[in-house]
């Protein structure tokens, strides 16, 4: 081979590479596929009203964010350790969740950082639907009155949407008194 043909192969293959790469660099730069575009997310509502039956998708949206509450009122039973905070969550996704089942987990934020309180499975019947209603029972002691709480869904370990809420409650009221008296022995001393 000549040096010119050499030189000529050379300078193909060059401006081959070169094409190549800004080739790649364009590619790399367009936008994702739409797939990745569409990240999951849901919006969550929670209401003490009770929910009427046989409401279309859209009417209960409608009454969701008509009736929802920040504040969870606790029952009146007499016996306050008994006591717990009924409601509804009404889960509304961006698509379907395409999963068997997404978790509520709730997390007490009155002191700033979560901590972790429970944990709620919610198992999915029609894989093709984007709305749900779960019924709650936030039942004492795991549960706290007066307190900050946060809800966050997640999906496959991924944390899809939350919502802020508070538990308003009567607290235990303590003494303040200890009593020291033998009860179990009856006051039978040998």
């Amino acid at each position: 081979m000549s040096v010119k043909s050499l030189r000529r192969a050379w300078i193909a293959l060059t401006s081959s590479l070169v094409s190549a790469l800004l080739l790649g660099l364009a590619a790399s730069a367009a936008p994702a596929p739409v797939e990745s575009q569409r990240r999951l997310r849901a919006t969550l509502v929670i209401t003490q009203a009770a929910i009427p039956r046989d409401l279309s998708e859209a009417a209960l949206l409608r009454f969701a964010r008509g009736h929802a509450s920040k504040i969870m009122n606790e029952t009146d039973e007499a016996d306050i350790a008994t006591r717990r905070w009924p409601g509804n969550l009404i889960v509304q996704f961006t698509s379907a969740p395409d999963d068997i089942e997404f978790h509520a987990l709730f997390y007490d934020v009155e002191d700033g950082a979560r901590n972790f309180v429970d944990d709620m499975s919610i198992y999915v019947h029609d894989d093709s639907q984007r709305t749900y209603v779960q019924r709650l029972n936030l039942a004492r002691p795991r549960f706290r009155p007066n307190r900050r709480m946060e809800m966050v869904v997640t999906v496959r370990h991924e944390e899809v949407g939350s919502l802020r809420f508070e538990l308003r409650g009567e607290e235990i009221r303590r003494s303040g008194m200890v009593d020291f008296t033998d009860e179990e022995s009856g006051g039978d001393e040998d």
